[in-house]
């Protein structure tokens, strides 16, 4: 499904160049959840960035659904995560000027889906705004934004998800009914789940956790449930 072969990305700085990934391998099987979690500047969202495709890396590769994604323009990369890619991030992402069904219909118009409205109305039902479809982000609460970000990544059906940091703008107990919400999802869709977090109990709900720091994968663990 996923996998990554010396990854790095080096950035440039006033104090010079600085390692951001330091050739990171991994892999991501069809239908896994797995987490990656460290502290803030350990290389977790730039991780995520390069597997998505978001951005290339300074050295190595990504193969997502076997395509080398260095041997892709943007073009491509953009195409190759529309027909493949959801994503929940930390901060919503979603269009002030559009309703929550326009939100969420906005991907299927993009590609051509027969019937955006109906498609977008099914999803947000599943996420439990069937009463908000007409509302505006700005009438809408933190959850219930994130709710319309999940609906949103889940309507196109993707392959696999990315997730990052996705309750870090919510309090704790939204977060956990917004949590409940993408495993169900991710369940009934059969979807593959990478996500970012520094919430451990959150990282142990997965069937692998993915330890970073200072760039690196520094080990793996299989959570005892």
């Amino acid at each position: 499904m996923l996998s990554a072969h010396q990854l790095t990305k080096h950035v440039s700085s006033p104090e010079g160049q600085l390692t951001i990934l330091d050739r990171v391998d991994l892999e991501i099987r069809p239908g896994e959840s797995v987490a990656v979690v460290g502290v803030s500047g350990a290389g977790k969202s730039t991780l995520l960035g390069l597997l998505a495709g978001l951005d290339v890396p300074s050295s190595g590769n990504v193969k997502l659904e076997n395509q080398d994604l260095s041997l892709l323009d943007e073009d491509g990369r953009a195409a190759l995560r529309a027909d493949h890619v959801g994503f929940v991030f930390q901060s919503f992402h979603l269009i002030p000027s559009l309703t929550a069904l326009e939100n969420v219909m906005l991907p299927l118009e993009l590609s051509n889906h027969p019937d955006p409205a109906g498609a977008a109305r099914e999803t947000l039902d599943k996420v439990g705004l069937t009463d908000r479809v007409a509302h505006y982000p700005r009438q809408l609460s933190g959850g219930e934004k994130q709710r319309v970000a999940i609906a949103r990544a889940f309507v196109v059906r993707p392959k696999i998800m990315f997730a990052d940091e996705s309750t870090g703008n919510l309090d704790h107990r939204t977060g956990e009914t917004i949590i409940e919400l993408l495993f169900r999802l991710n369940r009934e869709s059969d979807t593959t789940l990478l996500l970012v977090t520094h919430d451990l109990s959150l990282a142990q709900l997965c069937d692998r956790i993915l330890h970073m720091d200072a760039g690196r994968i520094t080990r793996e663990e299989t959570p005892q449930r």
